[in-house]
């Protein structure tokens, strides 16, 4: 029988660049900076594969769930193209046709491979992807060191670009990953998981805000991706926000109630979805003679009650909110709420790869779960900010171009990097997606009872 090869054991991390040694950040000169940013985040990425192996990287399950090796090479594409080819006037990419194969959805950049067919590639190997990794990021390396301070000021943007591209990636690893495992009759476990802290109380309590005009958006320093600005104003009328996740203790109550049955509760379009789908219940929940579970990146287990429901498509968490007698907020409504939350939460650095119980030492703040475990369903539509103008080129293609029939979600998840989190954050997805960690915060006019 042959031996079964790890990803950690295909690559020679040493040979990708280990991080540079920890320093004051006030003694770091622009080129250390970016040089830092770039190797771990790469690093971070290669860490977050060790435990899997060749066959499980090149699995696509549905169009929208890419394999691992595809997500290896784009975000390695990604450094190639609009770094590397664009700046580097000798670099020659190591196949002529990868940017034809790890394009993802750039049409001012040239033709790409199928999404759906993501999974029929077997060439390059993982091995070969890896090899290109090493060869773009020896590259990128070499233009750091050997670039001018005229130039590196005007490529930092690129790669801290590139490098924020690449969380976003890692992110989808892990969702990816966890539907081709959901798939598999053994249940495979990605990682172990780390025991969580002791459940906090279920209560749930309402923050007040009042009625008037507010601004959001990104401003001031910083990295931000172009749809959080600008800047501007908008006008609330008092409301309350939740203050935690809707937990799946609660979601089995809907269940239950015949949440699934009852069409008044649903949008049109929702109801047309969960019957022609067959939604009964969360994605990756199963009931086994009469007890739900659950699969976990820690594989299958039993549904804790106490946890935030999630993998829930907007229509399921716009059901649950009028069942609940509240509604979904609007992003706006969530950003001024989030105002004086710290960001922390259940983040990807836990190593956790799940929602957690909200913990009884946060559980008496005035909003709990902002930030981690799961994004959250804003009833609002994915639209510009008046304003708003994409960056010309290719590039602007990144966010402007999927502003038609997506809904926003707040808040980061349980699989997003700390670094990557912002209150300004505009992610955004259809309305059925479900194999991200999306969960639900309710709201409501501030006058209801």
């Amino acid at each position: 029988m042959s031996q079964v090869i790890t990803i950690a054991e295909i690559e020679n991390k040493k040979s990708v660049g280990e991080r540079s040694r920890a320093k004051d950040p006030r003694e770091l000169s622009l080129r250390d900076e970016l040089r830092e940013l770039y190797q771990r985040v790469r690093h971070q990425t290669e860490e977050l594969c060790e435990t899997l192996v060749a066959e499980d990287c090149v699995i696509q399950t549905v169009p929208e769930v890419s394999p691992t090796k595809w997500h290896l090479a784009h975000t390695t594409w990604f450094f190639e193209n609009f770094l590397l080819q664009a700046h580097v006037p000798d670099y020659r990419s190591m196949h002529p046709q990868y940017g034809f194969l790890f394009n993802s959805y750039y049409n001012a950049a040239g033709k790409m491979h199928a999404r759906p067919q993501r999974g029929l590639i077997s060439r390059p190997t993982l091995k070969e992807t890896f090899d290109f990794r090493k060869h773009v990021d020896s590259r990128v390396q070499d233009c750091l060191e050997n670039c001018n301070e005229e130039e590196l000021r005007r490529l930092a943007p690129l790669i801290v670009l590139g490098v924020n591209h690449e969380q976003q990636h890692q992110e989808l690893i892990l969702t990816d990953i966890k539907h081709v495992f959901s798939m598999n009759p053994l249940r495979p476990a990605f990682r172990g998981q780390k025991r969580t802290g002791p459940a906090g109380s279920d209560g749930v309590r309402w923050q007040d805000y009042s009625e008037g005009i507010y601004s959001i958006g990104h401003e001031g320093s910083g990295f931000h991706f172009d749809n959080e600005g600008p800047r501007h104003r908008v006008f609330l009328a008092p409301f309350s926000l939740a203050s935690r996740l809707v937990t799946n203790q609660e979601y089995l109550a809907f269940i239950n109630e015949g949440g699934y049955r009852r069409p008044e509760f649903w949008l049109s379009l929702g109801w047309i979805a969960i019957n022609e789908k067959g939604w009964t219940a969360p994605l990756y929940w199963e009931n086994r003679d009469g007890h739900w579970w659950q699969m976990t990146l820690a594989g299958l287990r039993e549904v804790d009650s106490n946890e935030p429901v999630c993998h829930i498509s907007y229509f399921e968490a716009d059901a649950y909110a009028r069942w609940a007698g509240a509604r979904l907020p609007s992003e706006d409504e969530w950003e001024v709420a989030s105002e004086g939350a710290p960001l922390q939460g259940n983040f990807l650095e836990s190593g956790y790869f799940h929602p957690a119980p909200l913990a009884s030492h946060d559980a008496h703040g005035a909003l709990c779960q902002m930030f981690g475990d799961v994004w959250q369903w804003t009833r609002s539509a994915y639209s510009p900010y008046p304003g708003y103008e994409p960056v010309s080129g290719a590039l602007g293609e990144y966010n402007g171009k999927f502003m038609c029939n997506q809904y926003v979600l707040r808040g980061a998840s349980c699989a997003t990097p700390r670094s990557h989190a912002r209150r300004t954050y505009r992610n955004f997805f259809p309305p059925e997606a479900r194999w991200q960690f999306t969960g639900i915060r309710l709201a409501r006019d501030a006058h209801a009872s």
